[in-house]
């Protein structure tokens, strides 16, 4: 076995998650996610950001606090990963890891800039394969949880059970290069 094989594990994450955990990722590593996870997008995430900035999340319901946030649309066809690394998306990392969201999830090279700001605040980021039928078949449940106006861009409240994703930036390392 070479030795990038033998450094790559697989691991079972069941959210929520504490900032240990997120630790303890590495980028490369392959991960199982089962929980509850929140989704957003370009829409919904700049929303949350100000939610959380202006203390109004406890209002809500939400607790971020070791969550995840999976940067989709949630539509009658499925759940695919968007582009992370679109402005709304990419600029609302930073602060949410602060608020306590430990793995954003989505696909797409991160800047060095959010790199940093996720191993400042214990955060991962961890990319999906965009296969929709495949995450649609392992999505137990959804609801709507906030800004039900923005339709399928709304952010939702996901069950997931096993959803398959690889750790893409961790403490500062990324495998994007």
């Amino acid at each position: 076995m070479n030795k990038m094989a033998e450094e790559i594990r697989a691991i079972e994450i069941s959210i929520p998650i504490g900032a240990d955990v997120a630790a303890g990722l590495k980028a490369g590593d392959r991960i199982s996610i089962s929980g509850k996870i929140y989704t957003g997008r370009d829409s919904a995430l700049p929303k949350l950001v100000a939610l959380y900035r202006s203390g109004g999340l406890a209002g809500q319901g939400i607790d971020l606090q070791g969550s995840a946030i999976f940067h989709t649309a949630v539509s009658p066809a499925g759940v695919g990963p968007t582009s992370s690394n679109k402005a709304e998306i990419e600029e609302s990392i930073p602060a949410l890891s602060e608020a306590g969201v430990r793995i954003h999830l989505g696909k797409g090279a991160l800047r060095p800039e959010t790199i940093e700001a996720l191993a400042e605040h214990s955060s991962v980021y961890a990319v999906l394969p965009p296969v929709t039928a495949l995450l649609e078949s392992r999505t137990k449940g959804k609801r709507i949880v906030l800004f039900e106006e923005d339709g399928m861009e709304a952010m939702f409240e996901l069950e997931v059970a096993g959803y398959p994703a690889i750790v893409a930036a961790a403490h500062g390392g990324s495998i994007f290069g």
